[in-house]
């Protein structure tokens, strides 16, 4: 039986890149939550916060999770998508969770490499690795218990891919 997997973690946890190579190696789609949202409304992310706030975001995150899950799908989720009890309860019944951990100061070094990770609104104010560092407080407990899977994102890319992929085979064996 073929598996919805969804990907969480932090910002630049690497959720979009190993979503992308392990929808290769399994012959799956890939499905950005992110990029799905600024498809729809015609706004990045941070246009959209600014101009109706973030929980009118949430909101949409909430629908859009819903309306991209679909069986042979790899879907990379937004760093936020485990705020919400019935985002974390609905991935954990219809898919397999996985969850990149990484810690805030390879999440600030990444974000602070890759710009476009940054057109993300802050949360705080606060330097990108006290920002993470403040987000992980809170959203480590959420991604830990909707995890079916936990990955160290610090990880060679190839090898983070590999691991995943022969958990997902393994449980697939098991369902037949």
């Amino acid at each position: 039986m073929k598996q919805t997997l969804f990907i969480v973690g932090a910002r630049g946890a690497g959720k979009t890149t190993i979503g992308k190579l392990l929808s290769e190696a399994l012959s799956y789609k890939f499905i950005d939550t992110d990029e799905s949202i600024q498809t729809m409304s015609e706004m990045t992310i941070a246009e959209l916060v600014e101009q109706y706030g973030w929980e009118h975001f949430r909101k949409l995150e909430s629908q859009t999770l819903k309306t991209v899950s679909q069986s042979e799908c790899v879907i990379s989720t937004g760093g936020g998508m485990v705020l919400s009890l019935e985002n974390r309860q609905y991935m954990q019944q219809n898919g397999i969770v996985i969850y990149l951990q990484a810690s805030a100061a390879v999440l600030g070094q990444r974000l602070s490499l890759n710009p476009e990770n940054s057109q993300r609104p802050s949360l705080t104010g606060k330097s990108i690795v006290e920002e993470m560092e403040g987000i992980l407080v809170e959203r480590e407990p959420l991604y830990q218990e909707c995890a079916s899977f936990i990955v160290d994102a610090n990880l060679a890319t190839e090898y983070i891919v590999s691991c995943i992929k022969s958990y997902i085979l393994d449980q697939e064996s098991k369902l037949i």
